[in-house]
């Protein structure tokens, strides 16, 4: 859905201002590079704070406090 939103924009945008339309083509896969090393680092750091909160709340899970999101399941489940 969301490609065909950015398609669609772009038929749009090809429409109003076609020289526009092109610079945007041709920079587009330009801004996708400079942009995917900030991606890596929210996927590091997202993965960092998730192991945290594994690790701050791992005491409390091995002496019996709420159980964690598959033990649920499991337990639904049988």
């Amino acid at each position: 859905m969301k490609t065909l939103f950015a398609l669609v924009a772009w038929c749009l945008l090809f429409v109003l201002c076609w020289p526009l339309a092109l610079l945007v083509l041709v920079l587009w896969p330009v801004i996708w590079l400079l942009a995917l090393p900030f991606r890596l680092v929210g996927i590091t750091f997202s993965a960092l704070f998730a192991f945290l909160q594994a690790l701050l709340f791992l005491p409390a899970r091995l002496l019996g406090g709420r159980p964690g999101p598959a033990s649920v399941h499991r337990a639904a489940a049988a």
